[in-house]
C-alpha cells in the first residue's frame, strides 16, 4: 500500500517535473542563440584587468574593440617584441563613469600593464614653469641675527 502511494506521488509530480525540465532547456536553447557574456571582454575596470591578466589574445581585443586609436610597436631585429595600444572610451569605473583612454602594454603579445587615463593620452606638458626665488645672502660669521 505504501509503495502504491509513493508511485502515485511520483506520477503526479512527473508532469510538473517535465514542465520544469522543458522550461529550463528552453532557456538554454534561447541563450545558446545569443553570444555568451563570458565570451565578451568586460569593460568595467576591475573585470577588464582580470580578463587581461588571464591572457586575452590581441585578435580578441581587436574583434571586440576594433583597431587601437594609437599603436606604438617596439621592434628587435625586425620582430615586434612590445606594443603600446591606446583605446578611447571603452572602459568605465565601477560606478559607470567612462575613462577617456585605456592603454594596453604588451610584451610578446601578452598584456603586461593596463592604464586607465582621464585624458586623451597625448603627450602634453604636465608641469608648469615656476620662477626660482633668489636666495638670501649668507649671514656674516660672528654676528647673530636678531630674533
Amino acid at each position: 500500500m505504501k509503495q502504491l502511494l509513493v508511485m502515485k506521488r511520483l506520477f503526479s509530480l512527473k508532469p510538473l517535473s517535465l514542465a520544469l525540465i522543458i522550461s529550463l532547456s528552453g532557456a538554454t536553447i534561447v541563450n545558446a542563440s545569443q553570444p555568451a557574456s563570458s565570451s565578451q571582454i568586460p569593460t568595467v575596470e576591475k573585470e577588464f584587468v582580470d580578463a587581461m591578466t588571464a591572457g586575452v589574445e590581441k585578435a580578441k581585443i581587436i574583434a571586440q574593440f576594433g583597431e587601437p586609436a594609437k599603436k606604438d610597436d617596439i621592434e628587435d631585429a625586425g620582430k615586434v617584441v612590445a606594443s603600446i595600444w591606446q583605446y578611447h572610451n571603452i572602459n568605465t569605473t565601477v560606478d559607470g563613469k567612462p575613462y577617456e583612454t585605456t592603454e594596453l602594454d604588451f610584451v610578446n603579445d601578452k598584456v603586461v600593464m593596463v592604464v586607465f587615463m582621464n585624458h586623451d593620452g597625448t603627450d602634453q606638458a604636465t608641469s608648469k614653469s615656476v620662477p626660482i626665488e633668489p636666495q638670501a645672502e649668507p649671514a656674516t660669521p660672528g654676528l647673530t641675527p636678531e630674533i
